[in-house]
């Protein structure tokens, strides 16, 4: 089974592996995440490493037909299966991410393997949950002829790994961004979120930097996933807000249609009725408990 993977030159030393804008399915092995690799001229830095063993270890073949130089470290920007399900294939290599993404990596990775195995089957074969083994902090690492600098941001979940290439203008923005997909919410703090996509683009404003690697979704010379996950969290939210002060119950949210500017998004109306199903019970509490905590 052949995941066909073809990095794209983005920027100089910079390749970007593009997952399918979709959802997890059979059909794609899974394999909906955009990965990545910087040559440094010190070695190979490698940005996630997908949703398998099998991808990990096509990953690694990949790699080795664009450039010479060892890889010399892998960082998974965030504790979501496809981040990290790879990691198999570099056992041998420092494989990284945030103290607290790695807690979740353990926590909920016997969960992820069955879940993945479930909706995807024989692309899995091999495959077990290998969190990363080494905690990495934010800072700027400096590689040969690449300033790499790691920030820690929060909303997506609770430690998403954001990378900028200072050298190129490239930033890899993990789960905080995507592009013509629903934004997926298992671990969201939508507040929070929003703050950092405010954050984020101040910071590429700042740094004059010119291309934003999204999670998922297509990689474009342009910032519109940063604005597409934007627009999305704040209507999620005030649709679910607005629902719950009406007194909606779920089956009657799930009835209702997302507006024209997010029909044709990928992994749509799944994203959509999985964050209700998770999320609109909060705010019916929160709707319920406003009125008594206004009695004197």
């Amino acid at each position: 089974m052949d995941y066909a993977l073809q990095p794209r030159r983005v920027a100089e030393n910079t390749w970007v592996i593009e997952g399918a804008v979709a959802d997890f399915s059979r059909d794609n092995g899974c394999n909906i995440i955009n990965t990545g690799f910087i040559a440094t001229g010190e070695g190979v830095v490698v940005i996630n490493t997908g949703p398998s063993r099998r991808y990990g270890e096509q990953q690694r073949a990949a790699i080795e037909r664009v450039t010479r130089e060892p890889v010399v470290r892998v960082i998974n920007l965030n504790l979501h299966p496809d981040y990290f399900f790879g990691n198999q294939a570099w056992a041998d290599r420092p494989t990284q991410a945030l103290a607290g993404s790695i807690a979740g990596m353990r926590a909920e990775g016997a969960a992820y393997a069955d879940n993945l195995y479930r909706l995807c089957g024989d692309w899995m074969k091999g495959t077990e949950a290998e969190p990363a083994r080494e905690p990495v902090l934010p800072q700027t690492l400096r590689l040969g002829r690449h300033a790499l600098e790691l920030r820690r941001f929060q909303g997506h979940t609770d430690d998403d790994l954001v990378l900028m290439d200072h050298s190129t203008g490239v930033v890899f923005a993990g789960g905080l961004v995507f592009a013509s997909r629903v934004p997926t919410t298992p671990h969201a703090d939508v507040p929070r979120w929003l703050t950092s996509l405010d954050a984020l683009e101040a910071w590429m404003q700042a740094s004059d930097s010119r291309l934003l690697v999204p999670s998922h979704g297509p990689v474009r010379a342009d910032r519109s996933g940063l604005a597409q996950t934007r627009d999305w969290l704040r209507w999620l939210d005030a649709q679910m807000r607005a629902g719950a002060e009406r007194g909606l119950d779920l089956s009657e949210m799930l009835a209702m249609p997302v507006p024209a500017r997010f029909a044709s998004w990928a992994a749509q109306p799944a994203e959509w009725q999985r964050s209700l199903t998770q999320w609109y019970p909060v705010h019916e509490r929160r709707a319920l408990e406003r009125p008594a905590a206004r009695q004197p």
